[in-house]
């Protein structure tokens, strides 16, 4: 059944976020900070992994250039930040930090889960060959971090499952037009640019940068185009 990798890894995020949230209840301020830290530090350590295989680092400078005037053109981050927002103050019933720390788990689970060659290459395997074997191991990363999330940064993990289901359900439903142009290459050069923006998730969180992630999100696509030609 295509699709079905989709709904399990869906599944996988609102089921691991659930848990966290009931875990975060029992967890002391100072666990909940210091466990937050070291989470930060692994989300850098997983992107400069992502971003190590960028085969032309040039690719990933331009592409990123272009993506930040793309993105801060348009403001991505703002928008979703009205969504997260959005989501925020109907769960949080008018409470504003609450809503703003549902919208901050939003957006960067959005991003963490969405940026990557697995969610590319798993949900064309899912729509082409019903292959769901990349999107259950990707699903079940994803619920763990979702658990260690919203453990940590609440509810908002949880709803970054929209994002996901939206994201590689489209990739999935258009595979067969997707996948010749998938190649090795442009799936590296996207997985790097896609690597940076989850390092500034990390030192984000850290309170090192204040980065626009979701502003460089547009700066995937120059990837895959400069991928062509260098």
């Amino acid at each position: 059944m295509p699709g079905l990798g989709t709904i399990m890894n869906c599944a996988a995020i609102v089921v691991g976020s659930l848990i966290g949230v009931v875990l975060k209840r029992g967890l002391p301020v100072k666990w909940q900070q210091t466990m937050m830290s070291g989470i930060a530090l692994c989300i850098v350590v997983i992107g400069l992994q992502m971003a190590m295989k960028t085969n032309n680092i040039i690719i990933t400078i331009i592409s990123l250039v272009i993506g930040a005037m793309v993105g801060e053109g348009i403001d991505i981050e703002e928008k979703m930040n009205r969504l997260g927002d959005w989501v925020g103050g109907k769960v949080a019933k008018g409470d504003a930090s609450v809503a703003a720390k549902i919208a901050e788990g939003f957006v960067n689970a959005s991003i963490l889960f969405c940026t990557g060659a697995m969610a590319i290459v798993g949900s064309i395997q899912d729509g082409i060959l019903a292959d769901h074997t990349t999107l259950f191991a990707k699903g079940t990363l994803d619920g763990i971090i979702s658990l260690i999330l919203a453990a940590n940064v609440g509810i908002g993990v949880l709803f970054s499952a929209v994002s996901v289901g939206i994201y590689q359900g489209s990739i999935t439903a258009l595979a067969g037009v997707v996948e010749p142009y998938v190649t090795p290459q442009i799936l590296a050069e996207v997985t790097a640019s896609g690597g940076v923006m989850i390092m500034a998730i990390g030192t984000n969180m850290l309170n090192v940068t204040k980065i626009r992630i979701a502003n460089l999100l547009p700066g995937m696509i120059p990837a895959a185009i400069l991928a062509i030609y260098f």
